[in-house]
């Protein structure tokens, strides 16, 4: 699911996520477009042809425009971050003219991006977009420039195998997430209600989201997300902890499987948390602000998502205490069972429309801060520089790079040296177990799901089979129905 929150905007050897991109094409034409040389082409020319030139294969002897994934006005720290790292980078590549695109990915709107060539040079996406931007021969194909880098081995696996597809190379993670909950401790205290064990059940999660809501109040004990595709992503979580599936290839088909008695399961539970409980607001329609929100307002005591978004506004807006913000692995269907939760990750890929220079140049740029002690460096400037905001730093729980590398570890030397950082408990890592988003038609699995969730929550009695082979029909119908499987 795209939800990681503004932390996901950081540097990216933080492993968070740098916003957006977007506008006008300027500089990002491949190098076999028509048209007459502009004046700084015809001098780069003149350049090249001169005995002293640099050998024709040394690209950094030649002008690059590249087009660069740029945060949000609303996101100024993390402008400043990229800013420093576009000065840092044009001090090793002078000859990279740098343009600044601060487009932020959608579905609705990257096939009108590419077919008016608007596109950034590289872009922003998520994990659930792999199969859709290849078959639409949106992103390219970076196998080439993956094999000759450098630190490809050192990368979190679990991670980048998202954007590897029958063997091929088409994006580079940034950071990546497994769902937790995040517990509001304080309301829980408040309320004389037992912090649960951190191997949850189900059931500890029902006990514990009935005893912290007031209903009269406006107070919930959970905010499971109810309205946009966010309701079906949060919803998934517990399919799979109940040991179901979205989908499954059968005969070259891809055919809906989550109208099984592990779905059925799951939207009973939730049945449960809103009517046997009442812990689900009564204004449920929450997407993933107004579930975060209500977590960071204190009208909620609990939420599910990636954990340092939530983290990051419970803390430097919310104005949290980090020992009342409590992060846990989802639930357990059952005691001994596993606490499984939706992998997702942010990523950026290249731009198939652009010259080789500059996929080259875009993959330098994408991978300039990994595994680097600049990059360190400016992690230590940003944690430092928080600490004099007064702000928390939440690092990503799961990171573009293996926690047990030796970058992993020197990571976590610059993080030990503040008390600013947020510190997950040690033992929520033996218990995370992820599972990665289903290849094919995610979101509109996820669309079709809310709709359901919608219908449960809005009304009592519901049966949860029939709204299930319900669902699983249409999205059978509209959308697997046309997918052919090699």
């Amino acid at each position: 699911m795209r939800k990681v929150s503004s932390v996901f905007a950081c540097l990216l050897v933080t492993g968070t996520l740098l916003s957006a991109c977007g506008g006008n094409n300027n500089g990002n034409k491949p190098a076999e477009s028509g048209g007459e040389a502009s004046p700084a082409a015809s001098q780069a020319a003149e350049e090249s042809a001169a005995p002293s030139a640099a050998p024709a294969d040394d690209i950094t002897q030649r002008k690059v425009t590249i087009k660069i994934h740029y945060p949000t006005p609303d996101l100024t720290e993390v402008r400043a971050q990229e800013d420093d790292k576009i000065k840092r980078f044009q001090e090793v590549y002078p000859n990279v003219e740098i343009l600044k695109d601060d487009w932020q990915y959608s579905v609705s709107e990257i096939g009108v991006k590419m077919a008016a060539n608007e596109a950034p040079t590289f872009f922003n996406t998520y994990a659930t977009e792999a199969k859709f931007l290849v078959e639409k021969g949106w992103v390219a194909d970076i196998t080439d420039l993956w094999n000759n880098y450098e630190f490809k081995d050192q990368i979190n696996p679990v991670l980048q195998n998202q954007f590897i597809i029958d063997g091929k190379v088409y994006g580079v993670t940034q950071k990546g997430y497994v769902t937790t909950t995040m517990i509001n401790k304080k309301m829980l205290d408040d309320k004389g209600v037992t912090v649960p064990p951190m191997d949850w059940t189900w059931e500890d999660m029902l006990n514990t989201a009935k005893g912290v809501a007031d209903p009269k109040k406006g107070i919930s004990g959970i905010a499971p997300m109810g309205k946009g595709n966010e309701a079906g992503w949060n919803w998934t979580n517990f399919l799979f902890e109940a040991g179901g599936e979205i989908q499954k290839i059968e005969g070259g088909k891809v055919v809906a499987t989550f109208n099984s008695e592990a779905g059925i399961k799951a939207l009973d539970f939730y049945k449960k948390l809103r009517w046997e409980a009442k812990a689900v607001p009564q204004d449920w329609a929450l997407g993933w602000g107004d579930a975060v929100g209500a977590f960071q307002q204190g009208r909620t005591a609990m939420v599910m998502a990636g954990s340092d978004g939530v983290i990051e506004q419970a803390l430097n807006q919310g104005g949290f205490k980090p020992e009342d913000v409590l992060t846990y692995p989802m639930p357990a269907a059952e005691k001994g069972g596993k606490h499984t939760g939706v992998l997702g990750g942010d990523y950026l890929v290249i731009n198939p429309n652009a010259s080789k220079d500059e996929q080259e140049m875009a993959f330098r740029y994408i991978t300039f801060d990994y595994f680097s002690d600049k990059g360190l460096e400016a992690l230590d400037a940003i944690i430092s520089q928080r600490k004099t905001d007064g702000k928390y730093y939440i690092p990503p729980l799961l990171d573009y790079y293996a926690a047990d590398s030796e970058f992993g570890k020197k990571t976590k030397a610059v993080y030990d040296k503040y008390d600013i950082v947020y510190q997950y408990s040690p033992d929520i890592m033996a218990l995370l177990d992820g599972k990665p988003e289903a290849q094919y038609n995610t979101q509109d699995y996820y669309a079709t799901m809310s709709n359901v969730i919608q219908e449960l929550f809005a009304k009592e009695g519901t049966d949860s089979k029939a709204q299930l082979d319900a669902a699983a029909a249409t999205v059978q119908e509209k959308f697997f129905n046309s997918i052919k499987v090699e």
